[in-house]
């Protein structure tokens, strides 16, 4: 079986999940912990797109839009006193912002060499 996408998308699907279930063993049953749980969700459904479509920019801008807004969202949100929390946000963060801007270089190549790997015209042609 031959694997589909560039390793930083998986990564990227990783890291969303590793976000979306952090605030269970961070115990943040408040906007914080939902915060959590719809970026990774997010982070996931991105980097779905972006396996799927390798030359997306917006996927992977995408991806590293949420990277940069989970890295600040321990001062968004206030729950810089929790320790743990915060630096799975900033570590998850910076990781997820990291592989969203390698992911945008790597789609603007594919998407130099073969125009048809983000949103490809015939997708929306009906055959009969």
């Amino acid at each position: 079986m031959r694997w589909q996408g560039r390793w930083a998308d998986w990564a990227a699907i990783l890291a969303g999940l590793a976000l979306g279930l952090s605030w269970l063993w961070h115990g943040m049953y408040g906007f914080g912990g939902g915060a959590m749980f719809v970026l990774g969700l997010a982070v996931i459904v991105a980097a779905v797109v972006s396996i799927t479509r390798p030359g997306a920019l917006s996927s992977e801008a995408g991806v590293l839009a949420i990277g940069v807004l989970t890295f600040a969202m321990p001062w968004l949100l206030g729950f810089t006193d929790l320790t743990a929390a915060a630096w799975t946000a900033w570590i998850l963060g910076a990781g997820i912002a990291a592989l969203g801007a390698f992911g945008l270089v790597r789609a603007r190549q594919a998407r130099r060499r073969d125009p048809e790997l983000a949103w490809g015209s015939q997708a929306y042609q009906v055959h009969n």
